[in-house]
């Protein structure tokens, strides 16, 4: 019933566990008699969620901005993360002076439910058997991780956002916002995402979850309890991953065949080729970093994620009598969330007679660009935040 913050605890303990326990972050816990409801048909509860603010909410509480983050993301969006030390994943686009400027803007960022980093996933206790989760945890959507992102905004005392900004899954996140609570979102800056996963992706997303579930290590989702970690199984769903975050032209620009720390070819299967370096060491990175399960259960939210499914298949009669104002963002050579994916959003948006602009940014650097420094990109956000601000009074 109480939102607290803990200090940053030892770093011998596995991540997962240990965050799932004593959050580094601020946390949010939600009692028995607060229960989560979720698409699966069962409720969770208790559960918390790990979460940071910056900025100052006004005293009318019309400047909060909740930034939802992607796949592989977590709470840190503007500060440090204690776990890895590596500055803030949007710290170029979130702070004081930025485009989403944290001197005019109360910004919140959560852990999402099923995550990895203090927010209640697979990793966490269930407490009818005083073990971590695994796989007993239920399955989860995108849905239900907005439904408990408003349970955060309600505990804050916020009852309408200003703004709702996220990329890829974060984009996902932000179009469930504006269908599942559309009296509650002025403005929705949906970015590099679509309406449903497709095909592919569910694909890639499969590779991944055989590749850990391959692990011996895996034991089945209770590794946890067995001591042991899929560390193999991980790095190679995350390589796979990686390389569709990318572009062909960003690849063959950085890298090439390019050989690594090798003047001729090596004739065996170490890696010979800096491509194959990198991805390695991806790989290897991630998994100090991630939960196994937590990455099971995202991909697969991702996965369930079709927004007009409820809608007899209509996008459009989703977004139906919407007031919120969208700007949707697209890059050129994402080809996870290519832009005619984006523009079915916009389409449907338009037939719901929304109000909607549309960006598409021209860059090599693949689906990754939304989370780079892209002036363009950056130009296009603080443009649309501004005008909102004006709108909504707030300047």
């Amino acid at each position: 019933m109480t939102i607290i913050a803990n200090p940053p605890p030892a770093e011998t303990e596995d991540v997962a566990r240990r965050e799932a326990r004593e959050p580094s972050s601020l946390v949010a816990r939600f009692g028995p008699d607060e229960p989560l409801r979720l698409d699966a048909g069962r409720s969770l509860a208790p559960f918390q969620i790990a979460y940071t603010t910056h900025g100052t909410l006004n005293a009318e509480r019309s400047n909060a901005i909740l930034i939802c983050h992607a796949l592989t993301g977590d709470q840190y969006v503007a500060s440090p993360n204690p776990v890895t030390g590596k500055g803030g994943w949007w710290a170029a686009l979130v702070g004081p002076g930025k485009p989403i400027d944290t001197d005019k803007y109360f910004v919140v960022c959560s852990n999402v439910i099923g995550g990895c980093m203090g927010s209640t996933g697979p990793a966490s206790i269930d407490p009818a058997t005083g073990e971590p989760y695994a796989l007993d945890l239920p399955v989860l959507t995108i849905r239900d991780m907005v439904r408990a992102q408003a349970m955060l905004v309600d505990r804050l005392g916020i009852d309408t956002l200003f703004a709702v900004v996220g990329g890829s899954m974060g984009g996902m996140q932000v179009l469930e916002w504006t269908v599942s609570y559309p009296g509650r979102v002025f403005a929705a800056l949906p970015i590099a995402t679509g309406a449903r996963h497709s095909s592919q992706n569910i694909a890639f997303h499969e590779v991944g979850r055989q590749a850990v579930m391959a692990d011996p290590d895996w034991q089945a989702g209770r590794y946890i309890a067995a001591g042991t970690r899929p560390h193999k199984g991980l790095a190679v769903a995350r390589m796979a991953a990686h390389v569709t975050y990318l572009s062909e032209a960003a690849l063959q620009r950085k890298f090439g065949r390019n050989l690594q720390d090798r003047t001729q070819l090596g004739f065996g299967f170490d890696a010979d080729f800096q491509i194959e370096s990198y991805l390695r060491y991806q790989g290897m990175t991630f998994v100090d970093r991630f939960d196994a399960n937590s990455y099971l259960y995202m991909t697969r939210a991702m996965d369930y994620f079709d927004i007009a499914a409820d809608y007899g298949g209509s996008l459009a009669d989703a977004f139906r009598n919407t007031r919120t104002r969208f700007c949707l963002v697209s890059f050129t050579s994402d080809w996870l969330f290519p832009t005619e994916e984006n523009r079915a959003v916009v389409h449907a948006l338009n037939a719901a007679a929304a109000s909607v602009s549309f960006v598409e940014i021209d860059t090599d650097r693949g689906h990754d660009a939304f989370l780079l420094e892209e002036p363009d990109f950056f130009a296009a956000i603080e443009g649309f935040i501004s005008s909102a601000a004006r709108m909504r009074g707030l300047t």
